[in-house]
């Protein structure tokens, strides 16, 4: 194992409002929300020089037309950050924005760096499908049946889970319910104030009679997904859409968002010559693979490796976010680690809240940060999720 030199610790965490594809961000393009996220954490730490931080490391799980030609390096540029603040893309699908985070806590704490930016952005409006522009898999994916799980959709996976682990459909749609009931009671309460830094939507549309054209302004402040109006009825009436006979439904899985988030890391010189308050301290993070074709149940795999190297037990843990990319695989990860269920997403997760691929990590990196700033009762946080391809990703924060 690597010599740790320091500690590196989050002092801002911000994220946009996430939107549904297609909704109310659909025309933003994703460097301008990760500009608007960079330009936002930069401002919860004024006196911190910007010129000190080394490099921005940024998840997208389609780094390709909008989101492509290194959007971490458009990003800082288009915040206004100095030239001198490098930018890096990473791809690790859904866990990329919380790969980043991590991977720019290592840099600190290896004493390669002093000050790091991790974060993610993604819109899923403007990709015409799950899979990019382009699908081309290899050819060779189909000659071997091993190999086969590479190439099935999210929700078939899903679906594998959910009969591998008996997983019935009433218990994913209570807990796809559950989910949008948290949410939309965690709205109510202002609890994602804190943490959501404002976008403004502007929508531009021609005057025939004028011959101009009329630009409008919208604030938006509030995620889009979480519905009050959902039913356990309305859950159980909707069909299946990736097995006939299935039980994954478009209720009980994520929904297709746009968002973007980003955490300013920096080591404990920089907190006592710039006077900075540290938020939480970034403690270990583990990835795991697992067969492609049930790749729901990574974090089974990732979260005790995280907790080892962290040197704490999963009951010392008080906050768990753990992405919901579909109701099946998050309640096999439930069960079989035996997870705490009122401390796994008490504000709601990804079937409410979206799930705007590589940004969702450092998403729910600022969520759990936030949480941590509210209840000082609050002392180690997870944030968890499954990825394509099957792998699982664990990261450990500490409230400082």
């Amino acid at each position: 194992m690597a010599t740790q030199v320091q500690d590196a610790y989050i002092v801002a965490a911000t994220r946009t409002p996430v939107g549904k594809a297609r909704g109310v961000m659909r025309n933003v393009r994703p460097d301008d929300m990760l500009a608007h996220v960079l330009r936002a954490a930069a401002d919860q730490v004024p006196s911190l020089d910007p010129k000190v931080i080394d490099d921005a490391i940024i998840g997208c799980a389609m780094p390709e037309a909008e989101q492509g030609m290194n959007v971490a390096r458009m990003g800082v540029l288009l915040a206004g950050l100095p030239a001198s603040v490098s930018g890096l893309t990473i791809n690790r699908f859904c866990s990329s924005g919380v790969q980043a985070v991590a991977m720019a806590a290592d840099r600190i704490r290896l004493g390669e760096a002093e000050a790091m930016i991790g974060g993610g952005t993604e819109t899923m409006s403007m990709m015409p499908s799950m899979m990019g522009n382009k699908i081309s898999y290899n050819p060779a994916i189909f000659e071997k049946q091993e190999n086969l799980g590479m190439a099935y959709g999210m929700g078939l996976t899903a679906e594998r889970v959910a009969e591998r682990w008996q997983v019935n459909r009433e218990d994913q749609d209570a807990f796809a319910l559950a989910s949008h009931q948290k949410a939309v009671a965690a709205i109510n309460a202002g609890k994602f104030k804190d943490e959501i830094s404002p976008y403004t939507v502007r929508t531009h549309s021609p005057d025939p009679k004028s011959g101009t054209v009329k630009i409008a302004e919208k604030i938006v402040d509030v995620d889009e997904g979480p519905r009050p109006d959902v039913s356990a009825e309305a859950l159980g009436k909707l069909r299946p859409v990736f097995a006939a006979k299935g039980s994954v439904t478009a209720g009980n899985a994520s929904q297709m968002s746009d968002g973007a988030g980003a955490a300013i890391l920096v080591s404990e010189r920089i907190l006592k010559q710039y006077n900075l308050k540290p938020l939480a301290r970034f403690v270990s993070y583990s990835v795991a693979g697992v067969p492609a074709e049930i790749m729901g149940i990574g974090p089974i795999e990732a979260i005790p490796r995280a907790l080892k190297l962290a040197r704490i037990k999963q009951d010392d843990l008080d906050w768990i976010e753990l992405n919901e990319a579909f109701a099946a695989q998050a309640i096999a990860c439930l069960r079989t680690l035996n997870l705490d269920p009122a401390k796994v997403n008490p504000l709601g997760g990804a079937i409410a809240l979206g799930h705007p691929l590589g940004a969702t990590g450092a998403i729910r990196v600022a969520t759990l940060v936030s949480a941590m700033q509210r209840d000082p009762k609050l002392k180690y946080g997870m944030v968890s999720m499954c990825i394509g391809t099957g792998m699982g990703f664990a990261a450990i924060f500490e409230r400082v």
